[in-house]
């Protein structure tokens, strides 16, 4: 669905999942500037647009803090002196030969990438692998953290799978599975943390209906300003 605003027209991913209880349409601009709308399975096009426009301004002034987000964004060439993030933090990019297999390591203020070839593909797909590897052990460790503070999971760990997703950070299924993006290993703890809350606050509330966004702020009172800062370090931290 495509709506004009001004001299831009703006492209909505437009969803409609059957049973999801949402009673009202929902809109998210994701930090790579897909504009998601989660609406009721019984409303037409007629009604998405009419809610639709009513935020149109909201979604645009969001693009356009993306779009500004990004003239400062350096393409990444994988080689020695480049910034990568872990955990928050940044890191210098330290490229190093290696005749065996590749590894990747920190090394003070430096993360080691050792490969066989400098070529750049080689590097980021070494990059790839540890951030992976890393993923499955902190986002796990995480989850069993956050779990304890949630009653309704508190007993029952959900099932989880990484994926590499280039619109969200994490996704819960109707079936109640977790999908984590592996990029999140990059991000500080306490964007950790919020992401994984919120994935599991859908357990309970399968949208994003004021009853949602209440248990959210019972469990991550302070989720506003967190979402703000994972949303702007997005395109620093992305491979």
């Amino acid at each position: 669905m495509v709506l004009p605003y001004g001299d831009t027209r703006i492209a909505f991913d437009v969803r409609r999942q059957p049973g999801r209880r949402r009673q009202s349409v929902a809109v998210h601009v994701e930090p790579n500037g897909c504009v998601l709308v989660d609406a009721p399975v019984t409303a037409n096009d007629a009604e998405i647009r009419t809610a639709l426009s009513k935020r149109l301004r909201w979604v645009h002034d969001r693009l356009q803090e993306i779009h500004e987000r990004r003239k400062h964004v350096l393409v990444r060439e994988y080689v020695s002196g480049e910034s990568v993030y872990y955990l928050g933090r940044r890191y210098r990019l330290k490229v190093l030969p290696n005749t065996e297999e590749p590894a990747v390591r920190l090394r003070g203020g430096y993360l080691q990438v050792a490969v066989g070839s400098r070529n750049p593909d080689a590097v980021r797909f070494a990059l790839e692998d540890w951030y992976r590897e890393q993923a499955r052990r902190v986002l796990g460790e995480r989850l069993l953290e956050v779990c304890q503070q949630l009653p309704w999971v508190r007993k029952q760990l959900p099932s989880t799978a990484l994926r590499t997703m280039y619109a969200r950070w994490g996704s819960c299924s109707p079936q109640g599975r977790l999908t984590l993006n592996p990029a999140l290993v990059r991000a500080p703890r306490e964007c950790i943390d919020y992401v994984l809350i919120h994935e599991l606050c859908h357990l309970k509330r399968h949208d994003h209906s004021r009853h949602f966004y209440r248990l959210l702020d019972a469990y991550v009172p302070s989720w506003q300003r967190i979402k703000h800062r994972l949303d702007g370090l997005a395109e620093k931290i992305a491979l």
